[in-house]
């Protein structure tokens, strides 16, 4: 199960922000101006776990200004490097797909913050503990859909088994192109991807470092299995080294 997040249709109107922080008891964390447009959260953080992204473009001169508008939120990997690096199992895998983080397991090592390629996961400082999204962990048990995508008034944010998702919203593209939105794509939706898909992707109406995200993600722990082999070489070496001087001691 995951999200699909049509960009081309959110209106900005923080309705998902809202919806999450209210059911989630996310503490507030955004009511200062930032200069930023009308983006006062920032982005992505312990305590925002929807973030609602306005980028203002210029076009032609005369023509004003573009609005592109993203609500985004952790990905879900299909290849977590958060998951990878946990030492205490307070990040797992739910049988929805999904990856949540047990408060009640959390020692704050914060090993998952560096390790995360889009920069999601942060610790509270209140707490010293990881905090993001859950997907509604709670909610989808109970057979509801997320509070963001319950709260979408436009349905910019859509539900369900990413199958499905994935076959919408590449036939939201198709339209798109031929109405003449040549720079519609799809990010994240494929499992050949440097995170093996993302339990939430998005359609996009530019490059995505225009929307602040990153345009070639790459799980961070990929290299972990040979790093660790080669660890592995270097000790035992380093034993059958210690063995030989000490069999050359009592000789």
């Amino acid at each position: 199960m995951g999200f699909f997040t049509d960009t081309s249709i959110c209106i900005g109107c923080k309705a998902c922000e809202v919806a999450c922080k209210e059911w989630n008891a996310v503490p507030e964390d955004g009511l200062s101006l930032t200069g930023m447009s009308y983006d006062n959260t920032v982005g992505l953080g312990a305590s925002t776990w929807r973030h609602v992204a306005f980028v203002e473009q210029p076009v032609q001169p005369g023509d004003g200004v573009r609005w592109l508008m993203s609500s985004d939120v952790c990905k879900h990997c299909t290849e977590a490097a958060c998951l990878d690096v946990c030492p205490t199992g307070a990040l797992f895998r739910t049988e929805f797909g999904t990856v949540v983080v047990q408060d009640d397991v959390c020692n704050g090592c914060g090993y998952c913050v560096p390790a995360c390629p889009f920069g999601v996961i942060a610790r509270r400082e209140e707490d010293g503990q990881a905090h993001k999204c859950t997907l509604c962990y709670d909610r989808l048990g109970a057979g509801l859909e997320p509070a963001c995508a319950k709260a979408c008034p436009t349905q910019s944010i859509q539900f369900g088994p990413l199958d499905e998702l994935r076959e919408r919203a590449r036939l939201r593209v198709e339209d798109l192109h031929a109405a003449g939105q040549d720079q519609a794509r799809l990010y994240l939706d494929d499992p050949a991807d440097g995170i093996g898909g993302g339990g939430a992707f998005f359609l996009l109406l530019d490059e995505p470092e225009v929307y602040g995200l990153p345009p070639d993600p790459v799980v961070t722990t990929r290299d972990l299995p040979g790093m660790w082999k080669h660890v592995a070489i270097a000790a035992a070496g380093l034993a059958g080294a210690g063995v030989a001087v000490a069999l050359g001691k009592r000789r």
